[in-house]
């Protein structure tokens, strides 16, 4: 019997986890996907993949058995809406990784995580709660990603990295063996992490270097 699914967030992202849910699907029928839920319903967006957009959290509260996951790209957007169900709601988060990612031996994944198609992780790797692993991305040995992290599309993570709460990796970066990224650091698409960031910082480049800090619990505001 298959599951009921609905997917939080209906932009690109929003579609890409649909994918996910029916590539899925043609190899071992597991989801049920009911549709998309959002915070507000467009009135020329009311169905999505050919999905209906069903509503917001009201409708996940009046249906406690479907699962749900978030698929908003921001690490600390995807933060605010899970604070917002777990505070009303007793729904479960789904866990989805594409048939075509690869996952070695002992890759653990927390409740609410996506891993896109074309990802790669090897071996010896914890990922928390509500992470996303975009398509193309690699992550070597003895990583360990913790809740909201976000990897975009190309990031290469190096063995005995640690991505700290809500760090967001952009586009096609890379962060060196041994190093930290704080918690709710951005780096920039493109960049070279070569030594540890401080929590709440952005920075671009190659190597990466600071150009922005933010006050602590930014992500909350």
């Amino acid at each position: 019997m298959r599951q009921k699914l609905v997917i939080f967030g209906a932009g690109g992202f929003g579609r890409e986890v649909l994918q996910i849910v029916r590539d899925l699907n043609a190899v071992t029928p597991t989801w049920e996907c009911l549709g998309f839920l959002a915070d507000a319903i467009p009135a020329d967006a009311a169905t999505v993949g050919g999905l209906p957009v069903l509503g917001g959290i009201d409708w996940l509260h009046a249906n406690p058995q479907v699962q749900v996951v978030i698929a908003v790209g921001s690490s600390a957007g995807r933060w605010k809406i899970a604070q917002r169900i777990s505070a009303v709601c007793s729904n479960r988060f789904a866990v989805l990784v594409h048939p075509r990612a690869w996952l070695g031996e002992h890759v653990e994944i927390g409740a609410g995580s996506v891993v896109c198609a074309g990802a790669l992780l090897t071996t010896d790797i914890v990922i928390g709660r509500h992470v996303h692993v975009n398509i193309g991305c690699t992550v070597g040995h003895d990583a360990v990603l913790d809740d909201f992290t976000t990897l975009n599309p190309g990031v290469n993570i190096s063995g005995n990295v640690r991505i700290m709460s809500g760090g967001e990796i952009g586009t096609g970066s890379v962060v060196i063996p041994r190093c930290t990224v704080s918690p709710w650091a951005i780096v920039g698409a493109g960049a070279v992490v070569t030594s540890s960031l401080a929590a709440n910082v952005t920075a671009v480049g190659a190597p990466a270097r600071i150009i922005k800090e933010r006050h602590d619990g930014w992500h909350a505001g």
